[in-house]
């Protein structure tokens, strides 16, 4: 097959027999894949005369985009906000252990934390691409310590931390670098966030509103200012109510900046958020929902006692409170399950459901023209599933990277 050597040697793979998301359908066509991206089939018949190399029959699957989890604190044993000589492994650990649940990229998350814990942890994060060893990581999210005292969740108060004159220089202060960041989060109300926003903004770091106080025009303030994104949406912030429905409000404001969409995170494990409220954002703001687990070391766990940051936290079922309270503190689901949950829930499409945890959190970070779509040139990172949303096999770069072991089943 000499014609496509014009090109590029690499092999070119053919997955048939399978129905792809592509422009918010599932549309009944063959993917195409060389060199880690997905391939225009037109171009390449009539351009480069070329063929496939190999042929995958994908036996009806659904293929999606690889799931992208944005607040994610840690899995199987491995906390994030814990600084610990063999960090790196631990994070190696969770990323390749992800795979099975159909999650392709993430963003570690680090709640409140001491100033020694952040200098200790980020240079230990870095950037890089998913493949065989695991997901890929986007940046690190860093959830507080510049957050509300009185909707602190499961942060630990005595780490918590106002901006006072010099803010920006204190944030960087308190992280040591902002290399590796992506998300922060932060309470808008906090005096001078509004500085803090425009600096992060600047240099490409998403702002994300939550464990806050703020009522809807404060947070209207923090958009106009350049934050997208809204952290694990009803949970620890003020609750809507009608004359001011806070941050909630967001989701139908017309204070928004033209072109711009906010964002938000749900944790739709059946725990954090009632499938009525699931329900109420959905139909309020489809296109803005994006799912993310917000796991904590104990995903993938048994019962028990385990860390988040500075707490210890207890599991009991799918409930994870702060140990001896009954104070949410992160979740166990996976993103799969999440995925799920969220289907039924809302009753929404096959294809809505796996939009919010790919393409969403891809537009949310600016990474859609690589990550979360099937468009030809596209990172050729994705998933095989079934019918009811189970993950068959996960693939990065278009290398196959997970498979269900059908023989255990």
């Amino acid at each position: 097959m000499p014609s496509n050597k014009s090109v590029s040697d690499a092999p070119i793979v053919q997955f048939t027999n399978c129905r792809i998301l592509r422009d918010h359908q599932l549309q009944r066509e063959d993917l195409w894949v060389r060199e880690g991206k997905i391939l225009n089939p037109e171009k390449l018949f009539f351009d480069e005369k070329g063929s496939a190399d190999v042929q995958l029959d994908c036996k009806d699957s659904i293929i999606a985009p690889g799931f992208i989890d944005v607040q994610i604190n840690g899995g199987f044993g491995v906390d994030f906000s814990l600084a610990t000589d063999d960090f790196k492994s631990g994070i190696d650990m969770v990323s390749q252990k992800i795979l099975s649940h159909g999650v392709t990229s993430f963003c570690p998350t680090l709640v409140t934390s001491p100033p020694s814990v952040y200098h200790q942890v980020l240079p230990q994060i870095s950037v890089r691409n998913g493949g065989a060893h695991g997901a890929g990581i986007l940046g690190a999210h860093l959830e507080g310590p510049f957050i509300s005292k009185e909707k602190k969740g499961a942060h630990p108060e005595h780490c918590l931390r106002t901006f006072e004159a010099g803010a920006f220089q204190e944030l960087l202060a308190t992280y040591g670098s902002l290399d590796c960041v992506q998300i922060v989060t932060l309470a808008p109300e906090m005096r001078r966030s509004s500085e803090v926003i425009q600096e992060l903004t600047k240099r490409g770091i998403c702002v994300s509103l939550g464990h806050s106080v703020a009522n809807l025009s404060q947070a209207e303030e923090a958009v106009q200012h350049g934050a997208t994104f809204i952290t694990h949406l009803f949970n620890a912030m003020l609750p809507f109510h009608h004359r001011d429905p806070g941050i909630v409000g967001l989701l139908t404001s017309d204070k928004i900046p033209a072109g711009r969409r906010v964002f938000y995170g749900m944790i739709s494990d059946g725990i954090h958020t009632n499938p009525a409220a699931l329900r109420i954002a959905h139909r309020a703001h489809p296109k803005g929902l994006v799912l993310v687990t917000d796991a904590i070391a104990g995903m993938g766990l048994a019962p028990g006692r385990h860390t988040l940051g500075q707490q210890v936290v207890e599991i009991d079922g799918l409930n994870t409170y702060i140990a001896g309270t009954k104070t949410l503190s992160g979740s166990v689901a996976t993103m799969d399950t999440c995925v799920r949950h969220f289907q039924e829930a809302t009753g929404c499409s096959v294809e809505t459901a796996l939009e919010a945890a790919s393409l969403h959190p891809a537009q949310l970070l600016g990474i859609e023209h690589k990550k979360g779509t099937l468009n030809y040139d596209s990172d050729a990172d994705f998933l095989m599933l079934n019918d009811n949303l189970y993950v068959q096999a996960t693939y990065i770069a278009g290398e196959e990277v997970w498979r269900q072991d059908v023989s255990g089943m």
